[in-house]
């Protein structure tokens, strides 16, 4: 982005025309007691060269992929991107400022995101889809609010305490002046959700649980739908990592209502914990409830084939009050990537890629078993899995950082029963060696 300093003369015209004698009297309206007086304490300004090395130094303190090796998960994972992607969504046809939706001149932009709807439909096995919204939690505090519309005389939803913990506070955020209420199903020993905890609950709008789970444990889904059912609630899901269903079996075959997910795994960079891509699909008898934005496929006068926005059931479209979302962002270009990088791997792609996200992760979690660590559940997961870790793992792990070994997540700030527990996870871009190397430091102690 060009930068343009404005002249002491044009400064001048401006207050003229604004009635300021000094740019000062711009914030008068703020109370004298939040302003600064006196000059910031700042440091003295770089060369460009200077600058480039500074920000250069500051980028070695970081611990990063793939310099460095991050064997963490929990909500964002590293994955290969085919270089074609990021040469793509790249494109001055796609990165745009905003994503402009008049048909007679979007046609581009209009067919990608139905392209996109219809691959995540197919992936999810529901039926409808929006087009997109922020991240995961955002999503998936959507769907929780559109129960809640639903049953209207309700104010209370069940969500596990096995969603990731950030996505909680997320609807929490929410939820505090809307003046409804989040009940936190507690975990099984297992590690995953206490679903005969949620059999006892009454009065809720919503079951909520995240397969695979933060623990990356997988879920009963068809239990949860019983147990949903026989409450009268929706049965909402959610995942963060959406490589899963190229293994697992899909969410909509459970029959779930509404389906919220993170697409950062398909074709989008980590970049220190952003940009996400929140997806949010759900049956056909919800369309309307939905947030955000839906593009259909029709004809012109002319019969011929063509793309347009069918429904848009946000504020900037409609009279505020009658908008399913007032806060729905749409990361647009992130979800022409991910259209982008599921059309290039295809669906055996995604199940080749897949099993090899399980099948090293397995590996993984073999090694540090014969490290010392000690499983924590006895459950099927998919590419993160937690362990315990044996005696002065915490020093140790301080230790790997400092040779760009970043080894787990340690859960107790999350669950304090899970202390000197670690959350590990190994996808496709892990090499055996890497591996390897990580099960060998722990062991040598």
């Amino acid at each position: 982005m060009r930068y343009l300093p404005h002249t002491p003369q044009d400064i001048a015209e401006m207050l003229e025309r604004t009635g300021h004698a000094s740019m000062d009297d711009l914030f008068e309206t703020i109370p004298e007691k939040f302003r600064i007086n006196g000059e910031m304490d700042l440091p003295q300004p770089l060369t460009e060269w200077e600058l480039n090395a500074h920000m250069e130094a500051l980028s070695q303190e970081m611990c990063a992929f793939p310099k460095n090796k991050i064997f963490l998960g929990a909500g964002s994972y590293p994955h290969y991107i085919p270089s074609l992607i990021p040469y793509l969504a790249g494109r001055s046809e796609f990165a745009t400022a905003y994503t402009p939706y008049q048909p007679e001149i979007s046609q581009g932009t209009l067919q990608g995101i139905y392209e996109f709807q219809t691959m995540i439909t197919e992936l999810l096995g529901t039926e409808v889809s929006t087009a997109s919204h922020y991240d995961c939690g955002t999503a998936l505090t959507e769907a929780l609010l559109i129960a809640l519309r639903k049953k209207k005389k309700l104010n209370k939803v069940a969500v596990s305490s096995l969603v990731h913990p950030h996505h909680r506070q997320i609807i929490n955020t929410y939820f505090a002046p809307a003046g409804f209420e989040m009940v936190e199903i507690p975990m099984a020993a297992d590690g995953t959700t206490d679903l005969d905890a949620v059999a006892a609950m009454d009065d809720i709008a919503a079951v909520a649980v995240q397969s695979p789970n933060f623990l990356g444990c997988i879920e009963n889904l068809g239990r949860v739908k019983e147990i949903a059912d026989s409450k009268k609630a929706l049965f909402i899901t959610s995942f963060t990592e959406g490589l899963a269903w190229g293994l697992l079996k899909n969410p909509g075959s459970f029959g779930a209502d509404i389906v919220a997910g993170e697409g950062q795994s398909f074709g989008i960079s980590q970049s220190f914990g952003g940009p996400g891509l929140g997806i949010l699909t759900a049956r056909k008898k919800f369309v309307r409830d939905l947030p955000g934005r839906l593009v259909g496929r029709t004809k012109d006068t002319k019969g011929e084939e063509g793309f347009v926005l069918t429904l848009s059931t946000r504020e900037q479209h409609i009279r505020r009050e009658k908008a399913s979302s007032n806060i729905c962002s749409n990361n647009g270009l992130n979800a022409l990537t991910a259209a982008m990088y599921l059309a290039t791997v295809g669906k055996k792609g995604m199940r080749e890629l897949a099993q090899i996200n399980h099948d090293k992760a397995v590996f993984l979690r073999d090694q540090l078993l014969d490290a010392g660590f000690e499983p924590a559940f006895d459950r099927p997961f998919f590419n993160e899995f937690a362990l315990k870790a044996p005696k002065g793992y915490g020093v140790k792990r301080q230790e790997l950082k400092k040779k760009g070994i970043l080894a787990g997540l340690s859960l107790e700030c999350y669950y304090p029963d899970l202390k000197n527990h670690y959350l590990f996870c190994a996808t496709e871009v892990f090499s055996r060696q890497d591996m390897e190397n990580l099960a060998k430091e722990v062991k040598n102690g």
